[in-house]
């Protein structure tokens, strides 16, 4: 059976991966020169790059290999050869206040326990520190088997990072119903080959029209990101 691209673009861009890139590299660039960050599930290390001004540190529990148990969508490869601290991300073995920063992007949703990682996050950073946090609000299977959340909506993130000590000071949805309504539009021909075995052409052009019509609405001012969006990007500060 054919695999499932991680990514379906029908010659638009991918604005969910689009907009959560500037913003995390927005917040990134705003963090003082030589301050210490802990990329938390680093995975390929996408974000090392954008840290060059800051004393870097990558975390990752490196078990994932890009195939998983082939269900779902899969990355094919993914290699986690240069991570630095290879642990469990609820029990990284530093000492507590030992950073400036957290970065912990799209990693929640593949944690059984993603609450404890926000209680281990608060333990890591120094008073004042700051967490840079992005994770789906909804998402589809993919890097199984380690895949076992979705639905962080504005009311998790309100309720669990006060808890362990967290004050909130950015919290923005990305994108909207519409939007991710296209977004999945965008995949439906590809969904549809892969488990029936051929391109669905009238699939393929109903999708086509769907999309413009998404994308009108969400082009005009609405609030239904608070049904859905493709997730939140949060920067919260250790009170």
């Amino acid at each position: 059976m054919k695999q499932l691209s991680r990514f379906i673009r029908f010659g638009s861009v991918d604005v969910n991966e689009e907009n959560r890139k500037e913003w995390i590299k927005k917040q990134l660039l705003s963090l003082t020169q030589g301050a210490s960050i802990l990329d938390a599930g680093a995975g390929q290390l996408r974000w090392k790059k954008t840290c060059s001004h800051l004393k870097y540190t990558s975390q990752d529990f490196c078990q994932y290999d890009g195939i998983g148990n082939r269900k779902g969508i899969q990355n094919q490869t993914f290699d986690t050869s240069r991570i630095d601290i290879v642990s469990d991300i609820t029990a990284i073995p530093v000492e507590s206040g030992s950073f400036n920063a957290v970065l912990c992007s799209e990693v929640l949703e593949h944690l059984p326990y993603p609450e404890m990682a926000l209680k281990e996050f608060s333990r890591v950073l120094c008073g004042g520190g700051v967490l840079i946090l992005t994770a789906p609000f909804c998402s589809l299977t993919h890097m199984a088997p380690y895949h076992f959340c979705t639905g962080f909506n504005k009311y998790w993130y309100e309720k669990h990072l006060a808890e362990y000590g967290f004050e909130i000071e950015i919290m923005e949805s990305n994108g909207d119903y519409f939007s991710y309504i296209q977004q999945e539009l965008k995949r439906l021909p590809s969904v549809a080959e892969k488990y029936f075995g051929k391109r669905n052409y009238p699939v393929y052009g109903c999708a086509m029209v769907l999309q413009k019509l998404c994308g009108k609405l969400s082009a005009k001012k609405n609030e239904s990101n608070e049904l859905l969006c493709f997730g939140y990007f949060i920067r919260a500060k250790k009170v």
